[in-house]
């Protein structure tokens, strides 16, 4: 059985971390575990920098970069045949890992995007202006890359590691989704999308993409797609 690498990046999350790492080792895949603190002042930090098992890898970062450098750096320390994104604030299911990695593992894709935009799944009733909002850009992508993804914007993606790690990645923010899409897409990687569920959050309960990222998402997409 191939070998997993979970890639949790980590901003002041102390509240969900602890539940998503248990929930991430019930899956009964073989994984590793590599969780990238982005200089968290909530006490996330010395909740990780305590913890004590064999498949768990923490990497702490010297300054408050972003989520996208968390990604670089998880990626770069990744051992597994497959690299999995997964938040750590409880609004993607682990249990669904196998669902996400089946077309990678019978041989069909080298990336898979969990849409939160098919299927039958669970899906939590919250903005509508955030909903359009990520139709938008999925759309604005799909133009540029020539695919027909659902949902470009979700955490959900699933990596052969030589797919990922051969890509240069350079978004430190939020601009990781339509940088990752748009080279993901000049490779002619075989990419699927599976029906996920998402239980997303509001900004009172710790959501933290805003308009500005929104934005940047607009610039990066006409930037990586024709540079």
């Amino acid at each position: 059985m191939p070998t997993l690498s979970v890639i949790i990046p980590l901003f002041n999350e102390k509240s969900t971390i602890l539940e998503i790492i248990r929930l991430v080792q019930e899956v009964d895949i073989h994984k590793e575990i590599i969780i990238i603190d982005d200089y968290s002042t909530d006490g996330s930090r010395e909740i990780i920098s305590s913890i004590n098992a064999n498949n768990i890898q923490v990497i702490l970062h010297d300054n408050n970069y972003g989520k996208g450098r968390a990604i670089q750096s998880g990626i770069a320390k990744a051992n597994g045949d497959i690299i999995i994104i997964q938040d750590a604030d409880l609004e993607y299911d682990p249990s669904e890992y196998s669902k996400l990695i089946e077309p990678i593992l019978s041989g069909h894709a080298d990336v898979v995007y969990g849409s939160r935009f098919i299927g039958s799944s669970a899906h939590r009733v919250l903005y509508f202006w955030h909903y359009v909002g990520n139709k938008f850009l999925t759309m604005l992508s799909n133009m540029f890359t020539n695919l027909n993804l659902t949902d470009m914007e979700t955490c959900y993606k699933a990596f052969r590691s030589e797919t990922i790690q051969n890509i240069r990645l350079k978004e430190n923010r939020f601009g990781f989704e339509p940088e990752v899409t748009a080279k993901i897409a000049k490779t002619k990687s075989r990419i699927y999308e599976v029906g996920i569920s998402y239980m997303g959050r509001t900004y009172e309960e710790g959501k933290k993409i805003g308009v500005k990222d929104g934005l940047w998402a607009i610039w990066c997409i006409i930037k990586y797609n024709f540079y």
